[in-house]
């Protein structure tokens, strides 16, 4: 297995008076032409907006945009008429397909008293399509019980036997979840491209300790080509939770 690790403190960083946003690739006015994609994945932004800002209305057009809330919450409208507020366990996939328009703001939302009170941080997936010129759509699920519940949990996917909260315009993608307690192990499946995102906590590969993986921590990300099964572990000390994507092909089917 051929992994390689790339630290969260090494991230290119947008920030402006509103929005510290911290890119796995290329984004924006940060290029680097090594790091523009990885097997399907275009984009794995971890950004937090303060209360009562956020980006107004822009387009998307072919691309898959999942959007993981770890604290706070953000609201989301398009064009194509679609509204709902994200919360820590709920996972959103909005497909822009031939082109959409939307916003995601850190405002209030009814029957959500402390809705866009305090700052929002979340993770934003854009994934490749292997379908083009679908209608825009867009889906929501909470998958807090599935969490719980323990092991890596598959909350998007457009595997045709994989049980997912959501769809994913990507037949060879699934992202998994997983919330681990002190000590607890899960197993992250084979897969031709692996993109694993340590949400919080730390996380070691299971017999990997003092080897050039070590301990990931918040924001570090870990990318295996060709992988078989492997296990992670979460630290003596407090809990973790990972994203992770496992992609059978990369753009253009490579």
């Amino acid at each position: 297995m051929v992994f390689t690790v790339f630290r969260g403190d090494d991230r290119p960083v947008t920030a402006t008076d509103w929005l510290t946003s911290r890119h796995c690739f290329s984004f924006g006015d940060h290029y680097d032409p090594s790091n523009t994609h990885f097997g399907a994945l275009l984009a794995v932004n971890d950004e937090v907006v303060a209360p009562g800002a956020g980006f107004g209305l822009h387009t998307h057009q072919e691309s898959e945009i999942v959007t993981w809330v770890v604290a706070g919450t953000l609201v989301h409208r398009d064009s194509a008429g679609h509204s709902g507020v994200l919360y820590p366990g709920l996972v959103q996939r909005m497909s822009a397909g031939t082109g959409v328009e939307h916003s995601e703001r850190n405002d209030s939302w009814p029957d959500l008293p402390d809705a866009g009170t305090e700052p929002v941080r979340y993770v934003q997936m854009w994934l490749m399509p292997d379908r083009h010129g679908l209608a825009p759509s867009y889906a929501q699920a909470d998958v807090r019980d599935r969490l719980a519940a323990g092991g890596l949990v598959p909350i998007a996917s457009g595997v045709a036997d994989v049980d997912a909260a959501v769809s994913v315009a990507n037949s060879g993608a699934t992202l998994f979840a997983a919330r681990l307690r002190p000590g607890e192990t899960v197993e992250v499946p084979a897969s031709r491209f692996t993109h694993l995102f340590v949400v919080d906590g730390q996380v070691e590969v299971d017999g990997v300790r003092d080897g050039e993986i070590g301990i990931l921590g918040p924001g570090d990300a870990l990318r295996g080509i060709d992988s078989a099964s492997f296990q992670i572990r979460a630290g003596d000390d407090s809990d973790a939770e990972v994203l992770v994507w496992s992609m059978a092909a990369g753009l253009g089917g490579a």
